[in-house]
Parts: structure tokens; sequence; C-alpha cells
């Protein structure tokens, strides 16, 4: 390999492990200075003690303020392999009622987003009144809106997956929507023109130009969606005290004071969330090479 190819790939890899190394640190020098004064409540006044054993204190308390990253791994390899994976108390388990929930919702917001962006574009009254209104929305906090939407359509008799999913459709429907209305006006007037010359309908013209030129901003958009369907997910399980999902995890552990419960089950959404992001990187890398793109 040559010097030159040594340096890229060294300029590529390095900044990764430089600021994953920096965290860590941080971290654990937050977890000293938040732990501190009750891991010297629990330490005996009598029996000298310096920085590195008052350190290595508030890194192994059982119930710290802030968790140091090891503990938070061993919790979380402990909730995963440490029951079977049909108990409430295993995390892939509850990980996957969260999957279910943002994976529905956004397969709606998805279908939403598309239809509406087709819509917006073909229709000009649609583009001057709906457009506004879509911005709009997501300028409503999803926390104002969620418990509102569980406590209306448990009146109406529908619970469990729907209102979870409905809370998703309606965070993912957005960077969809706007998105595809940029990707279908792609375009250029000279490549219309040239469509029009030869008879093309609407229909031609959006499935022969617009369609193809749209998947550049599908897939942002969806890395975006993917993120907020996560989100959505969780803050959606809250109002509802579900019993299952990640949501759940979070909330038995701001009750009972479990800060390992509650940050085992962030890292774990977050997991969750690079999942779904490599589900669209992989579909994207496939849609690249079928139409004869280069990667």
């Amino acid at each position: 390999m040559s010097e030159s190819a040594v340096r890229k790939a060294t300029g590529r890899i390095l900044p990764i492990p430089t600021v994953v190394l920096v965290i860590l640190i941080a971290w654990y020098a937050g977890a000293v200075w938040l732990n501190a004064p009750q891991a010297e409540a629990l330490m005996d006044p009598d029996q000298p003690h310096g920085f590195w054993t008052l350190a290595q204190a508030c890194w192994s308390m059982d119930r710290p303020v802030l968790p140091a990253p090891d503990q938070i791994v061993s919790a979380l390899i402990d909730s995963v392999f440490g029951y079977p994976l049909s108990s409430p108390r295993n995390l892939l388990l509850q990980a996957g009622y969260t999957a279910e929930a943002a994976g529905v919702g956004l397969l709606v917001g998805l279908a939403f987003g598309v239809a509406l962006a087709i819509g917006i574009i073909h229709v000009r009254t649609l583009d001057r009144s709906v457009m506004p209104w879509v911005i709009a929305s997501q300028t409503i906090p999803i926390l104002a809106i969620a418990p509102m939407l569980v406590v209306a359509l448990g009146v109406m008799g529908i619970t469990g997956l729907t209102p979870k999913a409905a809370i998703v459709a309606y965070l993912t429907f957005f960077p969809v929507t706007v998105g595809m209305v940029k990707g279908f006006r792609t375009p250029d007037p000279l490549q219309l023109d040239l469509m029009r010359t030869y008879s093309a309908g609407r229909g031609t013209v959006f499935a022969k130009l617009r369609w193809p030129a749209s998947m550049a901003f599908l897939f942002p958009s969806l890395k975006v969606a993917v993120a907020l369907a996560v989100t959505g997910a969780i803050v959606a399980e809250m109002p509802t005290g579900a019993q299952v999902g990640l949501g759940a995890r979070l909330l038995a552990g701001s009750y009972y004071g479990q800060t390992m419960m509650m940050w085992s089950a962030l890292i774990m959404a977050s997991l969750l969330a690079v999942f779904g992001l490599l589900l669209v990187f992989v579909s994207e890398r496939l849609l690249i090479l079928r139409r004869g793109g280069r990667l």
C-alpha cells in the first residue's frame, strides 16, 4: 500500500476512535463528578482514601447518578443474554415491540408522504394550500400530541399498536414529503420539454423522469425518518402506560430509580436506530447497483 493510500485511510479511520476516546474520558470524568457526593457518603470516613479510590467507588455504584460506560455495557449484556428471549426483562424482546411500532408507523408515513408529494407537484392548489400546513404541523411538540392522540383513539376503542404507529407516522411523513417534493422537481426544464416533445403524458413523465430523479432524495429522507420513527415509538409508549417496549423500560427505570435500566434502554434504542439506518443504507446501495451505478 502506498504512503498516500495509508494517509487517506488513516484520515478516514482515525477521527472516529479519537472522538470515541474523548467521549469516554469525559464520561468517566463526569461520572466521578456527579457520583462523588453519594460515593463519599457510603465510604468509611475513618479510612483515608485518595482520588483513585474515590473514582473506583464512583464507577462501581449500584445506583449511580451517572453510570460509567462499562457499567452500562455490562447491564446491557446482562439484560440481553441473562434472561430468556420471552422474559419481559430481556431488552431484545422490548426492542422488538418498539421496532414493530416504529416499522409500521414508518411504512405508513412513507406511503402518506410519497402520496402527498405526488399530489403537491401535480396539483397547484395543493402546493399552495397543503404545503404550509405540512410545515406547520411539525411545530407542535410531539409530547403534547401523543397523550391527546392516545386518549382520543382509546375512547374510540383503538389501542395497542395503532396509536403508537399513528404517532410515528405523524413524525416520519414530514421529511419524506419535503424530500420527495424536492426530488420530483429536480428534473431540468429542458428534460421536461424533451418529454413533451415526445408527447409523453403526466404518467410517463412521472415514471420515466420524476420518479428516478427523486431516488437521490428519498433515501436521505428515509435516514432522517428512521431516527424519528424510533424516537416517536418510544414517546408513544410513555403516555399509554405501556408494559412493553423500550419506552416502558425507561418509565420503569425512572419510577424505581434504576439508572442502569434507563441507560441500557437508551443504548438499545440507539442500536435499533443504527440497525434501521443500516437497512436504508443497504437498500440504497442495492438500488444503485440495479440501476447500473457504481458504489
